[in-house]
C-alpha cells in the first residue's frame, strides 16, 4: 500500500500503474472465476472470484476519470489518502484472487520504487551518504 504513495511522485505515474495492475487482475479475476475459461486457461476457479472483476473495472473507470487531470501539467493531486487507499484495495484483490505472487511481477514499478527508497534511507542511516542524488526513480 506504502509503495503506491511512494510512486505517488510523478505526474500519472502512480495513476497509470494502478490502471495496469487493476487491468491485470480484472483479466484474472474474470478467467478465475468463470469454470469453463478457468478450466481451458488451467487456472485454479474460485467461486466468488469474478466479483473482483467489477472492483477492478471500476477501479479502472476511475483511475481514467483521475489520470485526466493527473496529466502533465497536474492540476490535481491524489495525496497519502488516494494513494494508500488504491495501494489497499490492489493488495485486497491479490489476496482474494489468490495471485499475490503476480503482484510483484504486475506491480513491477512499484516494487522498484519501494526498494529504491529503502535502500536510499538505509544507506543513508548506516554511512551518513546516499546511494542515489535525490529520488531518481519517481
Amino acid at each position: 500500500s506504502n509503495a503506491v504513495n511512494l510512486t505517488d511522485g510523478l505526474d500519472g505515474l502512480a495513476i497509470g500503474c494502478t490502471i495496469t495492475v487493476a487491468f491485470a487482475y480484472a483479466l484474472l479475476s474474470y478467467a478465475a472465476g468463470n469454470f469453463r475459461i478457468a478450466e481451458y486457461l488451467q487456472v485454479p476457479f474460485y467461486p466468488f472470484a469474478g466479483e473482483l472483476t467489477v472492483v477492478c473495472s471500476a477501479l479502472i473507470g476511475a483511475g481514467l476519470g483521475f489520470l485526466w487531470f493527473n496529466c502533465f501539467p497536474a492540476k490535481v493531486f491524489m495525496g497519502d489518502t488516494g494513494s494508500l487507499a488504491i495501494g489497499g484495495m490492489i493488495g485486497v484483490v491479490a489476496i482474494c484472487c489468490k495471485q499475490e505472487l503476480l503482484l510483484i511481477v504486475v506491480g513491477g514499478v512499484f516494487v522498484i520504487e519501494a526498494v529504491s527508497v529503502i535502500l536510499q534511507v538505509m544507506s543513508f542511516k548506516l554511512t551518513g551518504k546516499r546511494i542515489f542524488v535525490m529520488s531518481p526513480l519517481h
